[in-house]
C-alpha cells in the first residue's frame, strides 16, 4: 500500500491489524471491573453487571441509530452522520433536552459484535463517519466493537461526541482511534456545573480532556467539506450567563488553540427537571430561552478572544 494512501485510513485499522486495538480493548475491560471510566469514578464492578452513576453495567445499551442531518456541517455531508445515541450518562443535566435517553434510560442492551454490526449498517447506508453519542462511560465496550468492526470492513472516522466530562487515562486508551472528538464545554464555573449537572470538578476534567483531545487529533481539519480529522468544540449558550462563556472561550484560545471550531450554540430551552420548576435561583434562571442579547454577548466573548471558527 502506498504511502499517501496508508496515511488516509483511519487509525483504528491500523491498530487492528497491529494488534494494538484487542489490547486497548483488553485493558479498558479490565478497568470496569473498579470501574473509573469516567470521573464519576464509582469503583462498582460493571464486568459482574453492578451499575454506578451511570446506571449502565456490562452491556452498552442503545436509544437508536440512523444517518443525522442535524450535527455541525462538516459531519453531515450529503448522507448524514452516523450516529449512534447511547442510553445513560456521566452527567445529570437537570435541563438535559434528551432527558428520556440520557436520565430515564430508554434504550437495550447490546453485546459488543450487535454494537459492531450497527456501525457497519450505517456504513452500508453511506454515512460520512460513526458519531458515538454520550460515549464517556462505554469506552470499553465500543473499543471491543470497533475491533469486531474494523475486522469486518469499517473504514469510516470515528466521532466520539461526549459532555466532555471525561477521564484523561481512558481518553489515552482512544489514542489513534477516535478521529474527531467533539465534547461540549459546558460551564466556566465549578459550583455551576456542580448544581447543573451533577459533575465534580467539571471544569478542571473538561479542560484537561479538551487538551489531551487536542493532543491527539488536532484542530478540525476538512476535506471537499467532510470532517476527517481534528475536534470540534460545543458551547451552550445558557440563560443568565450561566455557562461563564468569557471564562470557556477564552480557556479554549488561550490553552486549546484559535483555530478551534467552536461550535456557540443558541437552542437552550427548559427541559427536564427545570421545566418541572426552579428549586433554586439557579434552576429558576434556567426557565426561559435564550435571548439575542445573550447570544451574541457569547459570540463577542468568542471573538475577542480570536476564535473565529464554527460560529456566525
Amino acid at each position: 500500500m502506498a504511502e499517501a494512501e496508508r496515511t488516509q485510513l483511519p487509525g483504528y485499522l491500523r491498530l487492528s491489524r497491529s494488534g494494538e486495538l484487542e489490547e486497548r480493548a483488553r485493558r479498558a475491560h479490565e478497568v470496569l471491573r473498579d470501574c473509573v471510566i469516567c470521573p464519576q469514578e464509582c469503583h462498582v464492578n460493571r464486568v459482574e453487571d453492578e451499575e454506578g452513576f451511570c446506571r449502565t453495567g456490562l452491556l452498552p445499551r442503545v436509544s437508536s441509530y440512523s444517518p443525522h442531518f442535524g450535527e455541525e456541517p462538516p459531519l453531515v455531508g450529503r448522507n448524514g452522520s452516523g450516529t449512534i445515541f447511547f442510553a445513560g450518562c456521566n452527567m445529570r443535566c437537570e435541563f438535559c433536552q434528551n432527558f428520556e435517553v440520557s436520565q430515564c434510560g430508554v434504550g437495550y442492551a447490546v453485546p459488543c459484535e450487535d454494537l459492531a454490526g450497527i456501525m457497519l449498517h450505517l456504513q452500508d447506508r453511506r454515512c460520512h463517519n460513526i458519531n458515538l453519542v454520550s460515549p464517556s462511560h462505554v469506552v470499553p465496550q465500543i473499543l471491543r466493537a470497533v475491533a469486531f468492526a474494523a475486522d469486518r470492513g469499517l473504514n469510516l472516522p470515528l466521532v466520539y461526541n461526549s459532555g466532555g466530562y471525561d477521564a484523561v487515562e481512558t481518553l489515552r486508551l482512544l489514542d489513534g482511534v477516535i478521529d474527531i472528538y467533539m465534547p461540549d464545554a459546558k460551564y466556566g464555573r465549578d459550583d455551576v456545573a456542580l448544581e447543573l449537572s451533577h459533575a465534580p470538578d467539571y471544569t478542571a476534567r473538561m479542560q484537561a480532556a479538551l487538551a489531551e483531545m487536542h493532543r491527539q487529533v488536532g484542530d478540525l481539519e476538512v476535506r471537499d467539506g467532510l470532517a476527517v480529522r481534528g475536534m470540534i468544540i460545543r458551547h451552550l449558550v445558557l440563560p443568565g450567563n450561566l455557562a461563564n462563556s468569557e471564562i470557556v472561550t477564552k480557556f479554549i484560545a488561550d490553552e486549546i488553540s484559535r483555530d478551534s471550531y467552536v461550535n456557540v450554540m443558541a437552542q437552550y430551552h427548559p427541559a427536564w427537571r427545570v421545566a418541572e420548576g426552579g428549586r433554586s435561583p439557579v434552576l429558576a434562571a434556567l426557565q426561559r430561552p435564550v435571548t439575542a442579547r445573550e447570544y451574541r454577548y457569547a459570540i463577542d466573548c468568542a471573538k475577542e478572544n480570536g476564535l473565529h471558527r464554527g460560529f456566525p
